[in-house]
């Protein structure tokens, strides 16, 4: 639970400083937010710790998926779809590919129960609670869009086809060896893998 707390509040932190950076450009307009998420002590509660943060009613949407098989309309098309993308992108690029804030999903522009994938030494002391290959995929399957114009930032296509093609030439020369419309309560949410918590 307090690996939950830390994790989001982490990547809120991030979404603040894109905000700041973002909502200035003309055109941009508002930037996703991820909500706090507080922990509760219950001393007398059988589950003694438990997290609290601001229910969000609507159209609960899962804007970047976590093993990214699955083709997400809305967040190929939909203005908080392609801003969380940029989100991700923005990330990545500020932590120079060392850390990725994936499964952003929520209602609108406010997003909860994410996760960060970082490289396997972690991220200036923070690990995240999401497989590396996270990290990997994104940068295999991320398309940038226009609020990833409008940032400045660097396209993954070229940097990800070279890297992949200096990795086939290296091992050339080896030799051979061995989307739902209601109020979507958090316990309703696919729990993350070995976190547990009561919401």
């Amino acid at each position: 639970v307090i690996q939950e707390c830390y994790v989001q509040n982490t990547a809120r932190e991030y979404a603040k400083i894109y905000a700041a950076e973002a909502e200035p450009l003309e055109g941009f307009g508002e930037a996703p937010e991820i909500i706090p998420i507080f922990l509760v002590h219950r001393p007398a509660n059988n589950i003694p710790y438990a997290t609290v943060e601001e229910e969000l009613v609507g159209e609960f949407v899962k804007y970047s998926v976590r093993d990214g098989k699955e083709v997400n309309f809305l967040r190929r098309d939909s203005e908080a779809g392609q801003k969380c993308c940029t989100f991700q992108h923005w990330v990545y690029e500020k932590t120079n590919g060392n850390l990725l804030v994936t499964d952003l999903q929520g209602v609108g522009m406010k997003l909860t129960d994410v996760g960060i994938a970082t490289l396997a030494k972690g991220y200036k002391g923070f690990k995240g609670n999401c497989s590396i290959s996270f990290i990997e995929q994104f940068r295999a399957l991320h398309q940038c869009n226009k609020y990833c114009e409008m940032l400045g930032l660097k396209s993954l296509r070229t940097t990800h086809q070279k890297q992949r093609k200096a990795t086939s030439m290296k091992s050339k020369n080896l030799p051979v060896s061995s989307t739902i419309k209601k109020t979507v309560p958090k316990k309703a949410r696919e729990p993350r893998d070995f976190i547990s918590s009561e919401h």
